[in-house]
């Protein structure tokens, strides 16, 4: 067999993404159809990485702004759309939102800033300015507004993908410290962001989808910032609907959260297993 699905969870003893399995509908958003942008995932915590919360994170009607999520203890409770915590929150923007370790991390309104979000008291306890980001629709993704700054976890940590004027639109990756939120590492890519429908990141390795038509979408770029190495991929990822909001890696599981015009969806990734 050249490649499995599942290689020691939370591990990075693989050569990469090679393969992703059919998408698994979970659900439509508890906002209902009306609510096509947003974001949704599994916290994920180093500490204890068989557990986390469930959370689902639609964006306003107008795409843009995030006022309320909600949250679940188990998945059981999300698809009965049962025991939910919903809170407010005045305002995140676009659908690059991310949950690590009880904190959910957003693009705060209006601005190149990010925010950490407690989610035990929904305050927002620390928010930083990501250095020169472009915002505001500047270089969001293609189809997809206010997502300029596109935040994701992987085994790593907390990572934010976004673009500047000075990479002239291209896409930047720095790793965040997830306490502070200051910038430890960045890292700049030959790939233009607006051409770009989403992105993710596992094992340190941005990994960018595109659009090929309304059923497909490919995982066709990666950037490696373990080696500076960057390439091409052609990985099919079918979808539901038309329009990919959001893609988020969880490590444990190993799967892809992915935000489809509403519908909530999972997709297993699947591993070459000859490690790099």
């Amino acid at each position: 067999m050249p490649f499995h699905v599942l290689v020691c969870t939370g591990s990075c003893g693989h050569g990469g993404v090679v393969n992703i399995s059919r998408p698994t509908v979970v659900q439509l958003n508890w906002r209902g159809f009306a609510y096509k942008y947003g974001a949704w995932g599994r916290d994920y915590s180093p500490q204890h990485p068989e557990g986390g919360l469930y959370w689902v994170a639609p964006l306003n009607t107008d795409g843009r702004v995030l006022e309320y999520y909600r949250l679940h203890n188990t998945l059981d409770d999300l698809l009965l759309y049962i025991n939910a915590r919903d809170q407010r929150v005045t305002y995140g923007q676009g659908a690059g939102i991310v949950v690590y370790n009880n904190y959910m991390y957003v693009n705060w309104y209006n601005t190149r800033n990010i925010a950490k979000i407690n989610l035990s008291n929904n305050r927002a306890e620390v928010t930083q300015t990501l250095p020169d980001a472009a915002y505001n629709n500047r270089f969001s993704y293609a189809n997809v507004g206010w997502q300029d700054i596109d935040l994701a976890v992987d085994e790593n940590g907390l990572w934010v993908i976004y673009s500047t004027e000075a990479s002239t639109g291209n896409m930047v990756i720095s790793q965040l410290n997830d306490t502070t939120l200051v910038v430890l590492n960045t890292w700049y890519t030959r790939q233009y962001k607006p051409s770009v429908s989403n992105a993710f990141m596992v094992c340190g390795v941005l990994y960018a989808t595109r659009t090929l038509n309304t059923k497909e979408e490919e995982i066709f770029y990666y950037y490696d910032t373990n080696t500076g190495k960057e390439g091409r991929l052609d990985i099919t990822l079918h979808k539901m609907q038309e329009r990919i909001q959001s893609i988020n890696y969880h490590p444990f599981e190993q799967k892809l959260f992915v935000y489809n015009d509403g519908y909530l969806l999972n997709y297993d990734l699947i591993f070459n297993q000859k490690p790099k």
